[in-house]
């Protein structure tokens, strides 16, 4: 995959962080932020979105084993409820930034906002296909989500969220209509407010 042009700063130590997760209706936001080895390529990376199942699985592997550094942050539905999707989705982007065992000295971030960090950072758009760090990003949360939903589902079969992974679609909102919402929902988001009656 060639990566779009793109500048990378002046920096010895990049990290790339990327968020899944900021749509649905239901679990956590969940974030990555990985630096990636210089020395020891991985082929493949590009949008989590653009890849097939299996194809983001093994990438995801790969990725664990070969970056010099890689970490995870979330914010759960209840953080969600309390300080809304955008501020939740900047503190899990803080933490998988705070987690890394190496400290980067410049962070690269999906998107067009830039959450508070003690390091020099800048927002890109389009960030995953323009930046392999932030591609190796959106693949480790993209996997790690897919999993918990794949999780949730075997709970709450009912519910379709191994198909939808959480987001608002057709299979969603009749579930939600038949069965209620279940603790992990979003209780701030419209159609979650509307099947629990308080709309």
């Amino acid at each position: 995959m060639d990566f779009e042009p793109f500048v990378y700063p002046d920096a010895q130590c990049i990290a790339g962080v990327d968020e899944v997760g900021r749509g649905p209706l239901v679990g956590a936001v969940v974030t990555a932020a990985v630096i990636l080895d210089p020395n020891n390529p991985i082929e493949g990376l590009t949008d989590s979105k653009k890849l097939t199942d299996k194809k983001r699985e093994k990438l995801f592997v790969e990725i664990k084993e070969k970056a010099l550094a890689w970490s995870l942050g979330r914010a759960e539905p209840e953080e969600i409820d309390e300080i809304n999707i955008l501020q939740a989705t900047m503190v899990a982007m803080q933490r998988a930034v705070s987690g890394l065992p190496i400290k980067p000295d410049y962070v690269l971030i999906d998107g067009n906002r830039v959450p508070e960090l003690p390091v020099a950072s800048q927002a890109v758009v389009k960030g995953d296909l323009r930046v392999a760090e932030i591609s190796a990003a959106s693949i480790l949360a993209k996997v790690t989500r897919d999993r918990e939903m794949e999780a949730l589902d075997a709970e709450y079969p009912e519910y379709g969220f191994a198909k939808h992974k959480g987001y608002p679609t057709k299979v969603h909102f009749e579930a939600l209509s038949a069965h209620g919402a279940i603790d992990q929902h979003r209780k701030s988001f419209k159609p979650v407010k509307k099947a629990l009656g308080i709309a």
